[in-house]
């Protein structure tokens, strides 16, 4: 059997991996072992790929091909091992999207490496190759370039609020009209210059989509770079004739924009608004209504509503990822049920900056599965409800979005805390959310503010239970 028939079976089965390790990640239960799939099938991909090179090699006698392969994953695996020791979970969604602009920017490599080094096809052979060619670089370069403005939001290196350029639903319609002429014409004209403006027009809008994209937003934005990510692979696939590519882009794609199409519902936003960077969305200002004064309350307090307790329901937001506070809530949780206190989590489809955020966390802090539920699943029980934790979350607890319809986030379904016989926000200040809005929850008759830091305030209550 020759190394292509090897690896071509060989890609088969890393395929049939990466489709089990999306099963297993579907669910809490069977995501470790849906990682040990991704990660079995990816190293099948790698050893294949390097017995084709190989082969390559030792037919024309020339090992450079060999080399720079070896090179490049040497570099790779140990820049990814790097990152994935040092980074916290709380800047996983950043690093996420920085990954994303890598995939972008190779399948623009990939498209341009196929203009110069164009097979000699002719008729409509050619006329495919070509649109293969563009169409690659246009998906590959928007990636990279809204990847890179993701990462910078998240990241807070600059500010999440949504881009408000003139006529900004106009410059996005144009650009793709004017990227479907282009196609067209490089089609029936393969020249230099037309790859060289179709490259320029979707790195500007990249660029602009994600940065129309408020930071309400964000963990949409995600999933959807995601998704751009894998039709970006699979536009290379097609251009290196590589099964796998397609496959796992294709795979990566659809997944990724079902994930960004059940956010949006979550979110009641429209998922054809948040791709085209939020097209008809005209956010309403934040607004400076006096809501009254706050009251405030000490671990001492907390800890005496939970004694009197008879159900206890937390809410946690990206504020308990930033405090780490993840693991004295854990413990917390184990010594209320103990008491005989009815203990459960309520979690918001997009509470943090990715999807699942919350859920890895409180995974990790070994919280039992039985007692995380989603908003859907915990929402009609908070009226029943003695005290809700509201622990670094802000825009998810929200009653503008269901009060104000003026409000930025009016109409996006919340997790209705407010209803409960008490609630005690964990803040470190008054400061609006991530998406800018005030919460006037923070004001409500039932509410009481803890301020400080997350992880060193429930630490706080335990000792004092």
């Amino acid at each position: 059997m020759d190394a292509l028939s090897i690896s071509t079976a060989a890609y088969i089965v890393a395929a049939l991996l990466f489709i089990l390790s999306l099963a297993g990640l579907s669910k809490h239960e069977t995501s470790r072992q849906g990682v040990v799939y991704g990660i079995a099938g990816m190293a099948i991909a790698l050893v294949a790929t390097f017995v084709v090179v190989a082969d390559v090699a030792i037919d024309s006698d020339d090992a450079l091909g060999v080399v720079l392969l070896v090179v490049a994953m040497v570099i790779g695996a140990v820049i990814g091992l790097w990152r994935a020791r040092v980074v916290e979970m709380t800047g996983m969604p950043e690093l996420i999207a920085l990954l994303h602009s890598f995939v972008g920017l190779a399948a623009v490599l990939v498209g341009w490496n196929g203009h110069l080094e164009a097979p000699h096809y002719s008729g409509a052979l050619a006329d495919i190759h070509h649109a293969e060619v563009f169409i690659g670089v246009f998906i590959g370069a928007v990636t990279f370039t809204g990847s890179i403005v993701a990462n910078l939001k998240l990241s807070a290196k600059i500010k999440s609020a949504p881009l408000v350029l003139p006529g900004k639903n106009l410059l996005n319609v144009g650009a793709l009209v004017a990227f479907v002429v282009l196609t067209v014409w490089y089609v029936i004209d393969s020249e230099l210059w037309l790859l060289v403006v179709v490259t320029v027009l979707a790195l500007a809008l990249g660029w602009h989509l994600v940065a129309s994209i408020g930071g309400g937003d964000m963990p949409v934005v995600v999933s959807m770079l995601n998704s751009y990510s894998g039709w970006a692979a699979a536009a290379a696939g097609f251009l290196l004739s590589n099964d796998l590519l397609i496959v796992t882009g294709a795979l990566v794609g659809s997944s990724g924009a079902y994930l960004s199409y059940i956010m949006c519902k979550a979110m009641n936003r429209s998922f054809l608004s948040v791709i085209a960077g939020g097209f008809g969305i005209e956010a309403g200002p934040a607004g400076d209504t006096d809501y009254g004064e706050h009251r405030e309350i000490d671990a001492e307090g907390t800890a005496e509503l939970l004694r009197n307790a008879s159900s206890v329901v937390i809410t946690p937001g990206y504020g308990m990822a930033v405090a780490q506070a993840q693991y004295p809530v854990a413990d917390l949780t184990k010594k209320l049920r103990e008491r005989g206190v009815d203990v459960r989590f309520g979690i918001h489809p997009v509470a943090g900056r990715l999807p699942g955020h919350m859920n890895v966390l409180l995974a990790e802090a070994k919280v039992p599965y039985d007692i995380v539920l989603e908003m859907d699943e915990i929402n009609d029980d908070l009226a029943a409800t003695s005290v809700v934790l509201v622990i670094g979350a802000n825009d998810t607890v929200n009653p503008a979005a269901t009060e104000d319809p003026s409000s930025p986030i009016a109409g996006m379904p919340v997790l209705t805390v407010w209803e409960a016989e008490n609630v005690v926000v964990f803040k470190r200040s008054m400061a609006a959310g991530y998406a800018g809005v005030q919460n006037p929850l923070f004001f409500r008759e039932n509410t009481q503010m803890l301020f400080g830091d997350a992880k060193d305030r429930v630490e706080d209550i335990l000792r004092a239970l």
